[in-house]
Order: C-alpha cells, then sequence, then structure tokens
C-alpha cells in the first residue's frame, strides 16, 4: 500500500489535488488528525476491500500536528506502508487574491487577526512539512487544468512505475526566479527581439520570434548544450529515485527569449519521449 499525506497552504489548490487523485485511484480523508494515520491505514489493510493507495489531507493546526504526523510516518514504515508528502504552495499576494475572490475565511483567522498574520502564522507552521516534502507544487500562477495534468502525470498509474516528469518554466528575471526551480538557465545573452519594432508586440511562440532567436548561432549552441546536458542527467536522476525536474529558463521580461527557447526545449524533450509539461509564467506580463 502507498500512502500519500497531502499538505500545503490554505488556499493552494488542496480540495483540487484530493479531486484529481480520487480520479485516478486514491482514496482520500480530508481533514485527518495526524495521530490517527497509521490507525486508520491499518483498518484499510485489515478490509475486505483492497486498497493500494491512500490519501490524507493534513491541514495546519498547531506544531503538535505535524510533530505527531512525523510520528506517524515512522509508525507507517513499521507497518510496512510506503508513505510520501505532496506539499501545495502559493505565493501570499495570490493567496490573499483568492480569500478575497471566494469571500472565505482563512482557518486560521481568528481573533480578528487578518488574512496577512494568519497566512503568515501557516506558512511558519508548514516550514518543516515543506522542508521535508517528497513532491512540491507552487500553484501561484498555475491553472487547474495544469495543475490537474501534473498531479496525473506524478500520482498517475503507469504500469506500477512512477515516471519523472519535467516541467519547463519560461519567467522573466524582473519578476524573480520560479522558487521551485532545480535548474535555472540564464538567456539574456541573446540578442533581444524587444527592441526589434516589428518583433517588440510578438512573444516567443511567434514563430517570427522564434525564427529571430535562433538566427543567433549561439542559441543554437546553447540549446544543443542544454539538451545534451539534459540527457545525460536523466537518466541519473531517475535512477536516483527523482520523480520530478524542474528546469527554468530566464530572459529579462519573460515574454521573448526565454519563452522561445522554452518551447523548443519542451518540445525536444516531448519528442525524445519524456513525460514533460511547460508553463510560460510571465509572457502577459513582458
Amino acid at each position: 500500500m502507498d500512502c500519500l499525506i497531502i499538505s500545503g497552504m490554505s488556499g493552494a489548490g488542496k480540495s483540487l489535488a484530493v479531486d484529481v487523485l480520487e480520479d485516478i485511484g486514491y482514496y482520500c480523508v480530508d481533514n485527518m488528525p495526524a495521530a490517527m494515520i497509521p490507525r486508520f491505514v491499518e483498518l484499510f489493510m485489515d478490509s475486505s476491500a483492497k486498497y493500494k493507495r491512500v490519501g490524507f489531507v493534513v491541514d495546519a493546526r498547531s506544531e503538535d500536528d505535524f510533530a505527531r504526523m512525523f510520528k506517524a510516518i515512522d509508525e507507517l514504515l513499521m507497518l510496512g506502508v510506503h508513505s510520501s508528502i505532496l506539499f501545495l504552495d502559493c505565493s501570499d499576494e495570490r493567496l490573499i487574491n483568492r480569500y478575497k475572490e471566494t469571500r472565505r475565511r482563512h482557518p486560521l483567522d481568528v481573533d480578528g487577526k487578518g488574512i496577512v498574520e494568519a497566512i503568515a502564522e501557516e506558512r511558519r507552521l508548514l516550514e518543516e512539512v515543506k522542508l521535508r516534502a517528497d513532491y512540491m507544487i507552487d500553484t501561484t500562477s498555475l491553472p487547474s487544468l495544469q495543475l490537474r495534468q501534473h498531479l496525473t502525470n506524478l500520482f498517475g498509474e503507469d504500469g506500477g512505475k512512477k515516471v519523472m516528469v519535467i516541467s519547463i518554466t519560461s519567467f522573466g528575471y524582473k519578476y524573480g526566479i520560479p522558487h521551485e526551480s532545480d535548474m535555472v538557465f540564464d538567456v539574456r545573452f541573446i540578442k533581444n527581439p524587444y527592441y526589434v519594432p516589428e518583433l517588440k508586440d510578438k512573444c516567443g511562440l511567434d514563430q517570427e520570434v522564434r525564427d529571430y532567436v535562433y538566427s543567433n548561432p549561439a542559441t543554437v549552441e546553447f540549446s544543443d548544450r542544454v539538451s545534451g546536458l539534459l540527457d545525460f542527467l536523466l537518466p541519473k536522476y531517475v535512477d536516483e529515485g527523482k520523480t520530478s525536474l524542474v528546469v527554468s529558463v530566464g530572459c529579462t521580461g519573460g515574454r521573448h527569449r526565454s519563452v522561445a527557447i522554452a518551447q523548443w526545449l519542451y518540445e525536444e524533450l516531448r519528442d525524445k519521449g519524456h513525460n514533460v509539461v511547460i508553463r510560460h509564467r510571465d509572457i502577459e506580463k513582458g
């Protein structure tokens, strides 16, 4: 039996994650007291029904809850049950906007504390959980459909084998490096289409911009070198049990160069048969 513990910031998408996990075969229990997880797993194991994969949502209420959660993970090991932690994160600004949009109250917003302080307290409570998470997904600019796809790629059954999911992200340095990145490539050395009048208002998904970016021999050599590096590294990561890799490509504004090169890299890896998704984080900002 596989046991997945789902945690993270309130408003980051845990409810959607549970829906997706149930769709792909998990039996999920929401708002589970951490201390009760081993007992529930024992009940599942003793049941005549065959529960191969179960998920428990554990929310932030107190530091003691998470101390109990880590203890529960140790107890599961003694039962011969493999467990892992999925952590859903999101920026404070986006969380505040989501709560404003839904008009719901944050679970830690009590006694007039306010949403900002409630989010800060929850982030402090969850710090250790985030550090120990096996999977971390930042939903700040991730649409629901892409989150669903990402979760399905991570946890969907594929002959009983977990397949590495490679996430390619283009971004603009002026908006910050994606903090979930495993690898970051800076492509600001490439000539900027922004300064070409007929290309300024286009983006790296437009063929004219891609042609301009790849007319530079340095772009071609850079792309080939990155592709070769990943050809070498990906099998090594898989051998080490890594199930996800976030590769970020950045330029100044995140609209032209990084988009074109990230898209090329996505298509290159896809055509080689890798499980890959792409996100152009700042394409509408740059």
